[in-house]
């Protein structure tokens, strides 16, 4: 299955879903921060889900609860640039555990990492919408039925295609 990401919204074979995009819409990423969606075609990876606020999500993606330690490292010069960390951690990071619902259902998407290009952008996923859709910092966001719905229905050879 190939998901189809546009600014109209994000349509995997079961009709558009409203989606909310990067705060600099959708575009030629170019770095760190940039808050564009990048343009691309992307496979997805894995996910992630928050086990004390709901059951494990059927998926054929490999799957792990995220914990309260989990972080994702986006300092550019650090060696773990780009990947899923342990905190405490000394360089810039963002938290996985979050106070709100937006990582409740998180998937990865391979944006900048097979290689990693140091400043190129990190941490590009699907998850979950803020109940406004207010624009992402370069993430896809879906009300979380649809994002179940998806993660279901994804298989480990899919990829996101993402257009302007």
């Amino acid at each position: 299955m190939n998901v189809i990401v546009t600014p109209a919204g994000v349509d995997f074979g079961r009709g558009l879903r409203r989606a909310a995009f990067g705060r600099s819409g959708i575009g030629v990423k170019a770095r760190e921060g940039d808050g564009l969606t990048p343009v691309g075609v992307w496979p997805v990876r894995r996910a992630l889900y928050r086990a004390d606020r709901l059951d494990k999500p059927r998926s054929a993606l490999p799957l792990t609860a995220i914990a309260p330690d989990d972080g994702w490292c986006d300092a550019p010069s650090h060696p773990a640039y780009n990947t899923q960390i342990k905190t405490p951690f000394t360089a810039s990071h963002e938290t996985l555990w979050r106070d709100d619902h937006l990582y409740d259902v998180v998937i990865i998407v391979g944006f900048n990492d097979a290689p990693v290009i140091a400043g190129k952008g990190s941490a590009i996923f699907i998850h979950v919408a803020r109940p406004d859709f207010g624009p992402t910092e370069g993430c896809i966001a879906l009300a979380q039925d649809d994002l179940l719905e998806l993660l279901a229905l994804l298989l480990p050879s899919d990829a996101v295609t993402v257009s302007a």
